[in-house]
This record gives structure tokens, sequence and C-alpha cells, in this order.
């Protein structure tokens, strides 16, 4: 994301760039789609035009590629924190440290996630995004929300479209009695018949709030602090989950499935699909993440590097695309409560450094990349100067 604040910013699609607005939709769909002004995402009639549009054209130093190369990122076997194993557990704590500290993503393996669960999480994404268009555009993503569908992002940005769709929705660490939280929200904007497909990610998403409190526990011990302390904190937060979808692309050098972003929430724990396209930049190259059919990828957000004090790096990432072939995954954002500040224990700011950055809620550095920043490699940052010259209003 780049600084947008007003006019460059184009946080909101104002302009009417109606591409290919589906035939088999009624009158009424039509002219809810009309109204709304956006450009409509539907990559089959897309590349059939006789040149990428350019509002899916990336800017060149965006899409600098480099030779093949793989990120030699540490695989941290979780098996020994099952059983209890303190050296495996100090052993493991070690290669997060030093993932976290030179780049901000490692993988986790043994991690106790039933791989049918995976792949029934795969099978309902896909039933999702074959849904007809305008299924899936009455569960459109409203304003000022991460939650619905989007396709390309055009809802918000009108230019450096990324070439996939998304679905998401939330999910709060502690229920209070509400277990069927994501189930409901399936039903509410898509229908009653995607009861089932709630189940799943109810199911899921369930599961990796216990994997997302195994890695704080690891995070905490890494930075020498109680093995606690980061469960704690994030314990009656909430996650966001989101299903991707990465269309094939004739033109797939000329755009990018996500661009280059760090995230702004704490972790992101992603599983992706064996097509590959997840990269990091590490000493000034994208370096592709082996993807790992046993493996889920982790990855520092902006939040959890301002409450490590900045010793742990936010992991800055993106997406390609493919020229044949369809890509997926699964992501749990995980963030703290949305009223919690935001500030590093004590035992993290040392005399000589003082602190890295100012006490923030989470609520406002989510707000201000849903309506005043595209999330880009410098997201915390201009939080940051944001946040100061609106002081007056906190």
């Amino acid at each position: 994301m780049s600084l947008v604040m007003a006019s460059s910013a184009n946080t909101t699609a104002t302009t009417t760039g109606l591409l290919n607005p589906p035939s088999s939709s009624s009158e009424e769909a039509k002219k809810e789609i009309n109204n709304n002004g956006a450009l409509i995402f539907e990559p089959g009639l897309l590349q059939k035009q006789p040149k990428m549009p350019d509002e899916f054209v990336w800017p060149s130093s965006d899409l600098a590629r480099t030779q093949h190369e793989e990120l030699n990122e540490p695989l941290v076997d979780l098996s020994g924190f099952m059983r209890g194993d303190e050296a495996a557990i100090e052993g493991a704590a070690e290669l997060v440290k030093v993932a976290c500290v030179k780049h901000g993503l490692f993988q986790v393996t043994n991690h106790g996630i039933d791989p049918d669960l995976i792949r029934a999480a795969y099978d309902e994404a896909d039933f999702i995004f074959k849904l007809p268009l305008e299924r899936k555009l009455g569960a459109k993503r409203k304003p000022g929300s991460a939650c619905g569908y989007s396709g390309a992002h055009a809802d918000r940005y009108t230019s450096k479209l990324p070439w996939k769709e998304i679905f998401s929705f939330q999910y709060h660490h502690k229920n209070d009695g509400h277990q069927s939280e994501i189930v409901d929200y399936f039903k509410s904007v898509l229908g009653e018949q995607l009861e089932t497909t709630g189940r799943v990610y109810q199911k899921y998403c369930e599961a990796i709030k216990e994997l997302s409190f195994i890695i704080m526990e690891l995070l905490a011990i890494s930075l020498g602090m109680d093995r606690f302390y980061y469960r704690n904190f994030f314990e009656d937060g909430s996650s966001l989950m989101r299903c991707n979808y990465y269309p094939p692309c004739h033109s797939s050098s000329l755009t990018l499935g996500t661009g280059p972003h760090t995230d702004p929430i704490s972790l992101t724990i992603l599983h992706q699909d064996q097509v590959g396209g997840l990269e990091v930049l590490s000493e000034g190259k994208w370096l592709a993440v082996r993807p790992r059919p046993d493996a889920f990828v982790v990855n520092i957000g902006d939040t959890f590097m301002s409450l490590s004090n900045g010793r742990y790096k936010s992991c800055m990432h993106r997406a390609l695309v493919h020229t044949e072939k369809k890509r997926r995954s699964l992501v749990y954002f995980v963030s703290p409560r949305d009223d919690k500040i935001v500030r590093p224990p004590e035992n993290l700011i040392e005399r000589e450094e003082g602190r890295k950055y100012p006490d923030f809620k989470w609520c406002d550095l989510f707000n201000f990349t849903q309506k005043h920043y595209r999330a880009d490699v410098a997201t915390l940052e201009s939080f940051i100067l944001w946040l100061r010259s609106n002081s007056h209003q906190y």
C-alpha cells in the first residue's frame, strides 16, 4: 500500500469501469451492479479482451522476478511441543527466533491439524468461488468491513488490482456461548444451503486458533518472556479467515495475485496448495516459499512487530499468479481484541533503544487500512505518522 489519504488513495472505486456484467443476472441484479460502479472481475471474459485491462497491470518495480530461488526458511517441528519435551521446545523457539529476526516467516509441521479438515476447507472454498457471480456479489464486502466477497478488490481500488477472488469472515476466539458464529454468517450472506460450508470453517477456525496459541507460546519463549504472555494477550481477540482463489492468467507477467506488502495484523497462518506463488523479500531478493502439504506457513505482521518492539520483522511478501493453473490458499489472520492497547512488555524495551513505536489500539490500525491506506511495504510507519498527526482526536 502506498499512503493514500485522499486523491491518490483510490480507497473507493468510484468510476464506472463495468466489465462483463453477468449475462445470467436478473435485471434487478444488473441495476445493482451498475449502481455500484465498480469493475466486475470475470477472469474468463477479461482474458478474451485484446490486452490486459490497465487496472490489473502492476508497475515493473513490483513485478521484479528472481531466478526461481527458494527461501531457506526454518521448518519447525511441533511434535516436541505437543509431548512437552522441553529440549525440543527450546530448539523450536530458537528456529522461530532466527526466522523472525531475518525475514519474519517460518513453516510448522506436526501441527495436529487433521489433513481431512484442510481438504474439506479447500473443497468448500472451491464451492464458494464456483457460485454464480450474482450470488457472490450478493455477499460482497461492505465499505469499512473486511468480511464478505470481493473480486480483485475492485470494490475499494481502481488501479493495481490483484488477480484474485477472496471470501472473508470473522472468528472470535472467545465465542461466549455462540458456537455457530461462522455457520450463522454463511447462512445470512449466502443462504441456508451453505450451512455445511459454515460448519467446516467453524471447525477449521477452532483448530487453527489452538495452533495460533501454540505459536504464540513459542514466540514468547523465543523472546525470553513468560511463556503465556502472548497467548493471554490474544485469547480474547479475533481472527479473520480468508479463502483466496487465484485464477489462471495468460498475462501473468503483467499482474500479481497480491502486491508487495506486510500484513497489518499480528500473525498470519496460511496453508497454500501445491501450485506455488507465495514469495518473500529477503536480502533484496524475492524468494519462493515452497508449498508443503503437511505444513502451515506462519508470518509475522505489523502489530506483532510492534509488540516485540521491532525485534521481530514483519514479513514482506507477495503472491504470483500462474499462466495455466489456478492457485488457492487458506489464510487465518490473528489479531487482538479491538480496544486492546498494543505495546511491548517492559523487558523488551532496552534503555539504549527505548520504544520503537507508540501505543495504539488495534482497531485504529485496522480502520486506517480500511479507510485511509492501502496496505503496502510501509503500512506501520505510515500509520504511526498518521496517528501522531491526528493525536488530538485520541
